[in-house]
């Protein structure tokens, strides 16, 4: 069987319905603009950008340097002066117009998805849904949890690749509804064309936001230190989380700051392997290239065998493959788990991570392998990996500590519960965590000892949507907990002198029901 791109998800055509519908966010030779001042602008100095599914080059960024964003910030500071007096019911009417519009162009947007960060045909499709369905909830919902609140001011958006829609324009759209303007940076390693694309039409509604382009230490004076910036909404890495808290620790601002955290299951005294494997294969969506991915597994060491049966024949079962092919005769190829991870870089630090597990003395419990006929003959495949598994982890191991970000999973076996206990909480804060146990009871109550925002008890946890809370503890969030009427707070000012519900680095406080 030959295998060609599917033509409805062929890159020129859909830049070519992308140049018709917002022709504003290129110049006229093709180069990519900034958002700034109201207009677009500024091709910046071009970054070239390559497909993680194939290698292909998809443009430029057009990245900024310092004191170009600087006007940026400032034209943004003055216009979120003017939005606050603009009343809620316009700015409802503003967003609904926006979502409308968004509307007529989510199958274009998912379909910029695959190519720009590897997202399945069926995920692109759900982050874009999502993102509409979310902020719809708050347009017709927004009355109540707003009440006599006021706006913060400017709110800078930071995010990184893997949910451009979902999290990013979910969040800005948000914020702007709650009468605040934004600004927000585009994530370096994808998602900046199909974010182009939709500020494009949210900038056409009326809608006060600025999308920048530019390397994180460039612009991180401007986007997270400057003084006309109101609140930060971060979610990246550790490392970059710690250095930001580090820099707001001593101002008055408001943030928002989603940090990886290794999300853990626990399985103990459990038998329901089905369930198991459904919510196994159920956790590779994306290449568990999720900020709540599950990708430590503690083990009752005498259920390990049940344990690996179950494991082994559910992953095996998983397609990686270019999620746009299709056979030549036009038929669909099977269903995929998951495409490229993020990039070359990124498959390459995985095996690295692997193979200094292995050093330390881990042991391989499944490597997967790729299948040709999922791929172009010839194409290029650097930044595909398929799952691997080790158990019997090092302390010593990087990954003992780490959360891969791709398709690499670790199992830990224990034999008691003090020792369950304590390797899910190796990270010192996790944004969700799962216990599996026939005891609901025993489950509940172990549940409470885990260093998790979100836990399930025999089922897995997300991010969730709408009204639902979502947060962290520890290390793996600082600053206000977000989801319904506490994101409504989180870019909104109350009562003088409120305290804001979060995690920060001077107290805890955690919402009653979550």
């Amino acid at each position: 069987m030959s295998k060609i791109v599917s033509p409805q998800v062929e890159f020129s055509g859909l830049m070519a319905q992308v140049k018709q519908v917002t022709p504003e966010i290129l110049t006229p030779d093709g180069q990519f603009l900034n958002l700034m001042e109201g207009r677009w602008q500024e091709p910046g100095t071009p970054r070239a950008f390559h497909s993680p599914v194939d290698g292909s080059a998809l443009g430029a960024l057009p990245m900024l340097d310092r004191d170009t964003a600087l006007r940026a910030v400032r034209a943004a500071k003055q216009e979120a002066g003017e939005w606050a007096t603009v009343d809620l019911d316009e700015r409802r009417r503003r967003v609904q117009d926006c979502l409308d519009q968004l509307r007529q162009h989510v199958e274009l947007t998912g379909k910029l998805l695959i190519w720009e960060i590897g997202k399945t045909y069926k995920l692109g499709f759900t982050d874009i849904d999502r993102a509409i369905d979310g902020v719809q909830w708050y347009v017709d919902n927004i009355e109540p949890m707003l009440g006599s609140r006021k706006p913060l001011g400017l709110v800078s958006n930071i995010a990184s690749w893997n949910y451009p829609m979902s999290v990013l324009l979910h969040a800005v759209l948000t914020q702007v509804l709650c009468g605040n303007a934004v600004i927000a940076k585009t994530p370096t390693d994808g998602g900046f064309i199909s974010l182009s694309f939709t500020f494009a039409i949210a900038r056409r509604c009326g809608l006060p936001v600025t999308l920048v382009s530019g390397a994180g230490g460039e612009l991180s004076d401007v986007l997270v230190k400057n003084d006309a910036i109101d609140c930060l909404s971060f979610v990246g890495g550790r490392y970059n989380g710690r250095n930001i808290a580090d820099a707001l620790a001593q101002n008055d601002k408001r943030y928002m700051l989603e940090m990886e955290g290794v999300n853990t299951y626990g399985i103990w005294n459990y038998s329901d392997w089905t369930a198991m494997a459904d919510q196994l294969k159920k956790g590779y969506d994306y290449g568990k290239q999720r900020c709540t991915a599950y990708v430590r597994f503690v083990v009752q060491r005498s259920l390990f065998p049940q344990f690996l049966e179950t494991y082994w024949e559910a992953i095996r079962s998983l397609k990686v493959g270019n999620p746009t092919l299709v056979d030549n005769a036009g038929d669909k190829l099977p269903e995929l788990a998951f495409g490229p991870v993020i990039n070359k870089a990124q498959a390459e630090d995985l095996d690295r991570l692997y193979a200094d597990a292995l050093k330390t003395g881990a042991t391989p419990i499944f490597e997967g392998k790729l299948d040709s006929s999922l791929f172009l003959p010839g194409q290029d495949m650097s930044a595909y990996r398929a799952p691997r598994a080790l158990v019997n982890l090092p302390r010593q191991s990087e990954l003992y500590f780490k959360e891969p970000f791709g398709p690499i999973d670790s199992i830990v076996l224990v034999d008691r519960v003090e020792e369950l206990v304590g390797e899910m909480n190796i990270s010192n804060g996790a944004l969700v965590a799962a216990v599996a146990s026939d005891d609901q009871k025993w489950a509940e109550r172990t549940a409470k000892e885990v260093r998790a925002f979100k836990v399930g008890i025999n089922k897995l946890r997300s991010r969730g949507d709408r009204e639902e809370v979502f947060g962290g503890l520890g290390e793996s969030w600082k600053g206000a907990f977000v989801g319904g009427k506490l994101l409504v707070e989180a870019v909104t000012q109350g009562a003088p002198n409120e305290l804001v519900l979060g995690n920060y680095q001077d107290a805890t406080l955690l919402p009653e029901k979550i």
